[in-house]
């Protein structure tokens, strides 16, 4: 038997960001608010807070992609369940083959499938509509990391890998939107992400300690955790804004 879970297979967390259900609720009402017609999701992942925000709009229509097949699968099936699969359209394949005008653009953790922040802000200003809201939500510094800090997180990554959140809404604001709400994930929801991010593969390992693949698992587990404790908390953050643009 291997890892039914994966390291990062998602199946624990409601949202693939460190986002709780109750921020999200009010992310898709302020979203909903303006009786969107259509709904683009750019790398979507399962949809989740796509399918909030439909569920808010019951007269929008939505579209999201992403390249991960699985996460298009739970997408699907999620939308069914919810009687929302005549509404949503999930697809697989790169974003930027499938770019569309929409009155509510959602981009979340996605940013690279444009290449960098101030590029896919711009290309999102041109598939909004007008009158339309962004939700863009990308990760930012909470504070400029130490040497230290940065040995400690991942393989290459430089200051410059991440903007402070008073440069990004700058970034927002000079590719043409207003920012009508910033905010930031809490450390209570990184601390949810990051430990249901690692539960089914925690759990896994208590019940199978003596699998010839434990140790290879136990090993990216626990570097993982080291990755998050030791060098990205209260460091790395997550920010959302959600963005206007003229009428």
């Amino acid at each position: 038997m291997t890892n039914p879970h994966g390291l990062g297979a998602g199946t624990r967390l409601t949202f693939n960001s460190p986002l709780s259900s109750e921020r999200a609720d009010r992310l898709a009402a302020d979203l909903a608010a303006t009786k969107p017609a259509t709904v683009l999701d750019l790398g979507c992942g399962w949809g989740e807070l796509l399918l909030r925000v439909l569920a808010a709009a019951p007269d929008a229509s939505g579209t999201g992609i992403d390249n991960f097949g699985p996460d298009m699968v739970r997408a699907r099936h999620n939308a069914a369940d919810r009687g929302l699969a005549d509404r949503v359209t999930f697809i697989e394949g790169a974003v930027a083959d499938h770019l569309a005008n929409a009155d509510v653009v959602i981009s979340s953790g996605a940013y690279q499938a444009f290449g960098d922040i101030k590029t896919a802000l711009t290309g999102i200003r041109s598939l909004v509509n007008p009158g339309g809201r962004v939700l863009f939500a990308a990760e930012i510094w909470e504070r400029i990391p130490t040497a230290e800090q940065l040995a400690n997180m991942w393989d290459g990554i430089t200051v410059d890998d991440c903007l402070l959140l008073p440069d990004l809404v700058d970034t927002a604001v000079a590719t043409g939107f207003r920012p009508l709400r910033i905010e930031t994930s809490t450390r209570g929801e990184w601390e949810e992400f990051e430990s249901l991010f690692l539960a089914g593969s925690e759990e896994w390992l208590l019940a199978n300690g003596d699998h010839p693949e434990a140790d290879a698992m136990r090993d990216r587990v626990d570097a993982h955790r080291a990755i998050w404790l030791r060098g990205a908390r209260d460091v790395f953050g997550f920010a959302f804004l959600t963005l206007g643009v003229p009428g």
